[in-house]
């Protein structure tokens, strides 16, 4: 298991370096403090909104829901002043990715002293989950990121060729099953009739269309059966991509994945891997 030194060990020119240290960094104990306590309080934030959609819940809770939103959008205010306030660059980090997810995903409660209509816009305190992946940049978890992503990269192309060809099945599918089956039967158009070839194709089969037809019944036989390439194919070829990542050893301080299987050292951390 990593080990993260404390932010004593490191020399600041001030308060305010320490603190942005911490609060964006992640190679501390106090910053990975601060992103695990972090992420509990979204957690939680979201848990809230999603209890609070319960009708008889928010009913019987009104009162409960609404101090614990004043809760959490104080201290989620209070996060968002202190990175602004640390921020080397300002406008940078206003405009940043997770600045405006910070942003947006804070200011509805206060539109709802306004505009009480806007409590609807609540709802995007769950963008707030993707800090998530910030935590995710913490050292246990870095190699594993970086071997997916490598996988998923490497994959690209291959899929969207598949998918290129899916999209392909769909279109005259859709477009066979509009001549061949009647209006009454749910195909009332061309995009109508795709919808429901992408609704058999990837086995879902909500039953609100359907074929009468044999020809059509046929047709929707052959496309099921399709269908299961559509999971099996792409799984596949990344499954494939992944065991050609995790070739090598993993360094047992910073879990970086050398590929040369006879290094004795780290390339990243420069620590001896221990086999």
């Amino acid at each position: 298991m990593a080990k993260y030194p404390s932010i004593k060990e490191f020399q600041y020119a001030d308060n305010k370096e320490k603190w942005h240290h911490i609060i964006f960094g992640a190679d501390t104990k106090e910053g990975r403090r601060f992103d695990i306590w972090l992420l509990w309080f979204i957690l939680f934030s979201v848990l809230v909104l999603m209890v609070d959609s319960v009708s008889s819940l928010h009913e019987k809770y009104a009162l409960y829901f609404k101090y614990s939103e004043y809760f959490f959008t104080a201290i989620f205010s209070l996060e968002y002043l202190a990175r602004l306030y640390v921020s080397e660059n300002k406008k940078k980090y206003v405009l940043s990715f997770y600045g405006i997810v910070d942003l947006i995903s804070t200011i509805p409660t206060y539109l709802t002293f306004f505009f009480p209509a806007s409590q609807f816009f609540r709802i995007l305190r769950t963008f707030r989950l993707l800090r998530i992946f910030k935590v995710l940049r913490l050292t246990s978890f870095m190699g594993e990121a970086k071997g997916m992503g490598q996988a998923l990269k490497r994959s690209g192309a291959k899929i969207t060729v598949f998918f290129g060809v899916v999209l392909i099945v769909v279109v005259v599918m859709g477009t066979l099953m509009y001549v061949i089956e009647s209006p009454e039967a749910g195909f009332t158009s061309i995009p109508r009739s795709i919808y429901w070839a992408v609704v058999t194709l990837t086995t879902v089969g909500y039953g609100d269309i359907a074929p009468v037809t044999a020809l059509g019944q046929f047709l929707s036989a052959v496309l099921m059966i399709l269908g299961y390439a559509v999971i099996a194919v792409p799984t596949g070829i990344v499954s494939v991509e992944m065991s050609q990542t995790n070739k090598g050893q993993k360094c047992s301080t910073c879990n970086h994945l050398e590929l040369d299987e006879k290094a004795i050292y780290c390339t990243r951390c420069g620590n001896e891997i221990k086999k």
